[in-house]
């Protein structure tokens, strides 16, 4: 199939890729699954997007490298970077149910799109898009985003398999204004399974001390 990105959904997204990385800024946060807290923390230089999460005191670190019509997953291991395996994309990060795919939201930069409607999500009209995974890689091969189409915020995602059954939905239920833009707050991830939920992991991010305002030409 060839990659293909409608004119009108690729601008939609590119607005969500903006107020998802907000550029220029460190967002720290944690995931929460039963108790157990994950530290996380997300360093957006532009371009260039590096995840740091912490385990036992140990930290991990990838790092997403964007350019036009391109995207690469990288894996820091102490001071060497090497291309993150395919393999190690629908890994679960430390027991919750955050893959690194979902972190690092790949299917955003997904070049078969296309908008296939309109909806409300918490009473807030949303553009839902349909994106068709290029590659094969990870869990996901048709991906439903909802976004927010006067903030450009990402709003609710629900990642489907190949037979066309939903692994997993992404419901964001607190949005904060960072400068001018939009961003995540507080999201709910839930695996599932049969179409029932069979965990639970929440994504939350504290809102940054200094903010850079300055908005790069998309």
């Amino acid at each position: 199939m060839s990659a293909y990105a409608d004119a009108a959904a690729e601008q939609v997204l590119r607005g969500a890729r903006y107020a998802a990385t907000l550029q220029q800024q460190d967002l720290h946060g944690k995931m929460k699954k039963d108790g157990k807290i994950t530290p996380i923390t997300l360093f957006l230089r532009g371009q260039n997007i590096q995840f740091q999460y912490q385990v036992r005191g140990q930290d991990f670190r990838f790092h997403m490298r964007l350019k036009e019509d391109q995207f690469d997953l990288l894996e820091i291991i102490g001071t060497k970077t090497k291309k993150f395996s395919n393999a190690k994309l629908a890994e679960r990060i430390n027991g919750t149910d955050l893959s690194f795919e979902d972190l690092s939201m790949r299917f955003l930069y997904w070049q078969n799109s296309s908008i296939v409607g309109e909806e409300k999500i918490n009473g807030q009209k949303c553009h839902k898009v349909r994106l068709i995974n290029p590659d094969g890689a990870g869990d996901y091969r048709i991906v439903y985003v909802w976004i927010h189409q006067k903030y450009g915020a990402l709003m609710r995602v629900v990642g489907y398999n190949a037979d066309g059954h939903p692994l997993k939905q992404f419901q964001v239920t607190d949005l904060m204004k960072v400068g001018k833009e939009y961003t995540l707050e507080r999201m709910r991830v839930d695996s599932m399974k049969n179409n029932k939920v069979i965990g639970t992991t929440y994504l939350e991010f504290e809102k940054p001390a200094k903010v850079n305002t300055n908005k790069p030409g998309r």
